[in-house]
């Protein structure tokens, strides 16, 4: 969890040697309230000062942990986790139900993935996540994975 404006706490670089960031930069650690790790403890748990919002992963969090996976040479890793801080304000449901079309033979046509991925492209800002979908529409056309298997 970091800083819900537009920085990340600090605009240096972030490498490997900043893992794990809640040990290394506790300063940048916020909750989507912008309340700092620190703050999180039990007596404010019980004083009713922390909300499910402060313990919950925001865009940012996502994005640094890119930046170290990136300097480490995991830039798999590192894509993985910008798709999932687009993911982040996504609905549950829809992210189910995308997971659930994506499964081989759910899907009855090309047609279907590439909707998903304009949705997601359009109404919540995921490119990456919606390019993906693309790719795998593409993938599943040339491999016949649209026709129900079972």
């Amino acid at each position: 969890m970091t800083g819900k404006s537009g920085g990340s706490g600090g605009s240096r670089r972030l490498t490997v040697a900043d893992y794990p960031l809640a040990e290394t930069q506790s300063a940048r650690i916020k909750g989507k309230r912008g309340l700092a790790l620190d703050a999180i403890t039990l007596d404010a748990v019980t004083g009713g000062k922390v909300t499910m919002e402060d313990l919950q992963i925001i865009p940012q969090a996502l994005r640094d942990q890119a930046e170290i996976a990136a300097d480490a040479g995991r830039p798999t890793l590192a894509l993985n986790f910008h798709r999932a801080a687009e993911l982040v304000e996504v609905p549950q449901e829809l992210i189910m139900s995308t997971y659930e079309l994506l499964r081989p033979g759910r899907a009855k046509a090309k047609a279907e993935l590439t909707a998903r991925a304009t949705l997601l492209r359009c109404d919540y800002k995921a490119h990456a996540i919606a390019d993906f979908i693309d790719e795998a529409a593409e993938v599943y056309a040339k491999r016949g994975l649209f026709t129900r298997r079972y």
